[in-house]
């Protein structure tokens, strides 16, 4: 069992890998996109229509791929300072907790994006000729990954493949 579970999590380290250059390159072309949305319409006086819904389905897919990286490397927000002064056992029942709401977000994520996906794939992007659905493939790809990887933290991923909330520095202040 063990062995499966080095496996998945080594996996899903690498899907992780993949969402952050995913998003890391859509990172860069929109803003590639946005510096030839304005050269076009404030030089050449002819702001092209298309460079607004792809540079907003670019934001879209880099908030939700670097979302869900930054889910399974735990670095997303949270109350630690709660987890610092709790006693070990209710600090694991809430962290329990919060992956457990994280996979909840994540699933609504995935579904709703897709009922959204296919039920705008046959609408135009007004502007971009490109289909409307699409706005939503970022949302549910992304809900998707942040269930996986929460789940993969609620079962017990092997320990040393992302940092846990339990092993986090206890806040101090130095004089």
């Amino acid at each position: 069992m063990k062995s499966v579970m080095s496996r998945c999590s080594a996996t899903l380290s690498g899907v992780a890998q993949g969402a952050l250059w995913v998003a890391s390159a859509a990172l860069i072309a929109m803003t590639l996109i946005e510096a030839w949305q304005v050269y076009a319409r404030y030089v050449l006086n002819d702001s092209p229509s298309w460079t607004e819904p792809v540079a907003l389905l670019l934001m879209s897919t880099s908030m939700m791929l670097g979302a869900a990286a930054g889910v399974r490397a735990e670095a997303h927000f949270g109350f630690v300072l709660a987890l610092h002064v709790a006693p070990p056992v209710l600090r694991r029942l809430l962290v329990a907790v919060a992956r457990l709401v994280i996979l909840a977000v994540g699933s609504l994520l995935a579904f709703w994006g897709a009922e959204l996906l296919s039920d705008g794939w046959d609408v135009p992007m007004a502007g971009a000729p490109l289909p409307q659905g699409l706005f939503f493939l970022p949302i549910c790809a992304g809900g998707t990954l942040i269930a996986v990887f929460a789940l993969e933290q609620l079962i017990g991923a092997p320990a040393g493949h992302a940092p846990t909330l339990e092993s986090a520095p206890v806040l101090s202040v130095e004089r």
